[in-house]
């Protein structure tokens, strides 16, 4: 159900399942995890995660839900499982973008939300709606939800579980983005220096932890500034 398309810029990965609008099934996130390994082993300078039929991502797939009834430890394995894959997603080095059109729901939004940014059609539609289905959602996707929209707006989509549209999706913070422009916005991070790009998504993972100075980072953005690269880059830049 997942397709990966690399070049020698980016990586495309599409979940092509649309027969169900693109619900992930229970066994879906550790094959999607091994995908994620295979972009971690490329040279490949970013990845879009997107979904095909006018669909990203429903959520997971409701089909496996019955076969966990009375069984917590299958339960586990399902949230393990998901939340591996997730920050797996979220630990890549390069950057990552989810480009969403249509339904994106429960763990669609909590995939879209492991990535670094979101852009999304004037279509689409967001909801999590775990409360529909008397279940809660994950604490370190409602971690980053608080993070991206604050407790209020949070509360409303989970206590609700109403769906929102692509506009107010990004005028609370959910989406970063609209399309059209995400060609723009991937000529731009092609156009940057790839140590560069990596190190500052590390820099925003760190502050995400809280992380306010730290030796290792200054000794790493102290290297690519003496480095030959950057040297190489200025001399470009000037003759512009």
């Amino acid at each position: 159900m997942f397709r990966l398309d690399c070049n020698d810029d980016h990586a495309r990965l599409t979940l092509d399942r649309p027969e169900a609008r693109n619900a992930i099934p229970a066994a879906g996130w550790a094959a999607l995890a091994e995908i994620v390994r295979e972009v971690e082993a490329s040279d490949v300078r970013f990845l879009v995660v997107t979904g095909a039929g006018g669909t990203f991502c429903a959520g997971a797939d409701l089909a496996d839900f019955p076969a966990m009834r009375g069984d917590d430890a299958a339960a586990a394995r399902f949230r393990e499982a998901m939340r591996a894959t997730l920050d797996r997603l979220r630990g890549l080095a390069i950057p990552t973008v989810a480009l969403i059109d249509g339904p994106c729901y429960g763990a669609g939004v909590a995939l879209a939300m492991a990535c670094d940014f979101r852009i999304a059609s004037l279509t689409a539609r967001f909801a999590i709606t775990p409360a529909k289905l008397g279940i809660s959602y994950p604490q370190e996707d409602v971690h980053r939800l608080v993070e991206l929209v604050g407790p209020g707006q949070a509360a409303r989509l989970l206590f609700t579980a109403a769906p929102i549209h692509g506009e107010e999706a990004r005028t609370i913070g959910l989406v970063d983005d609209h399309m059209p422009g995400e060609e723009a916005l991937f000529d731009a991070i092609l156009a940057n220096d790839r140590e560069s790009l990596r190190l500052l998504k590390e820099a925003i993972s760190r502050a995400r932890r809280g992380v306010r100075s730290d030796p290792e980072m200054d000794t790493r953005f102290d290297a690519l500034i003496a480095s030959e690269n950057m040297a190489r880059r200025l001399e470009a830049l000037r003759r512009k």
